[in-house]
């Protein structure tokens, strides 16, 4: 990139979002947008930020991706400034809880906050031409999405489809976004499914980006030190994290959030300019360096394409390219 510019943190009054922000700033962005689900929440977050670093290089957007007005605003507010976005580490998110809990809009929460919000912000900013030529497009995955992690199985889309949707699979992922009856609703299911559809969105659009803009997804790792699991059903929260957080550090079960959350500038930085992948720890681990997943559902185009028709769809029909 030729200059660091302006970036984007959603999700940054705590934990991954809070310390991306931090490590931003300390590399030299220029300006670092920091997004809260209210305004007061992300006011405070600038704040301490500017405290912890010294820098007064941010500034506060309040954003609720389950609220696509809300997300429109937020986008319409950023396009305001006039200043191009460089990165955009799209981080906010959450655990799915033990019970369903779907938005106004009838999403189920996990794909909301997720996948679903981010993808009407980035459609939203991509219209009103806010990224540079060359920006960086990161959004958060996770080790789970790779299918080999206890207890968290992504679903065979093609196989939901031809068991409840007739074989429709575009149907059958929207089923799995929205939390249909006709999908058995399992927390740590739900979780993966959500993330496995983070690295395929991340495929599709790469296809559809003008040449020189990047978008990739990013596992942080096992990083147990955050919130990102306050809602998480009881299994995880008070076992399995615990788990996680306590093992010797030669296990490589957990890592410090300033370490995790410096997988997205690896990659939003990169030099390689590689785009369309998801980045993660290696097969079967839950820290160290990142790697490029080459897991077969993840280069599984059909179910690509019909996961992304899907997010269109449920994201009121803004895809991209823009068309009329």
């Amino acid at each position: 990139m030729s200059s660091l510019g302006t970036a984007l943190v959603t999700g940054a009054t705590s934990g991954l979002g809070y310390e991306v922000a931090a490590q931003l700033a300390d590399k030299g962005f220029d300006k670092v947008i920091v997004t809260g689900r209210t305004t007061d929440r992300a006011e405070q977050a600038r704040q301490s930020l500017v405290d912890k670093t010294g820098k007064d290089v941010f500034t506060a957007l309040a954003l609720d991706l389950n609220d696509p007005g809300d997300v429109k605003r937020a986008a319409a507010e950023i396009a305001s400034d006039g200043e191009q976005l460089s990165v955009a580490i799209l981080n906010a998110g959450m655990v799915s809880g033990s019970k369903l809990v779907k938005t106004d809009q009838d999403v189920e929460i996990t794909f909301s906050s997720s996948l679903i919000g981010h993808h009407q912000l980035t459609m939203e900013l991509l219209a009103a031409n806010m990224l540079t030529n060359d920006a960086a497009i990161v959004i958060a995955g996770s080790e789970a999405a790779r299918g080999d992690v206890p207890t968290f199985n992504p679903t065979d889309l093609k196989t939901l489809a031809d068991k409840s949707f007739g074989g429709d699979m575009t149907a059958a992922a929207e089923g799995l976004i929205r939390g249909n009856d006709a999908v058995r609703y399992k927390p740590a299911t739900v979780y993966t499914d959500a993330k496995v559809f983070v690295a395929w969105w991340a495929a599709q659009l790469a296809t559809r980006l003008p040449e020189g803009m990047t978008v990739n997804a990013v596992s942080p790792g096992s990083a147990p030190d955050t919130l990102a699991a306050r809602n998480a059903n009881f299994f995880m929260k008070h076992l399995m994290i615990p788990v996680f957080k306590h093992a010797p550090k030669r296990l490589g079960m957990a890592a410090p959030v300033p370490v995790a959350a410096a997988r997205y500038i690896e990659v939003a930085t990169s030099e390689d300019r590689v785009t369309g992948k998801f980045f993660a720890s290696a097969p079967k681990k839950m820290t160290g360096p990142i790697e490029v997943m080459h897991m077969p559902h993840f280069g599984d185009t059909e179910s690509q394409e019909a996961a992304w028709a899907a997010t269109v769809k449920v994201a009121g029909g803004i895809g991209y390219p823009v068309t009329a």
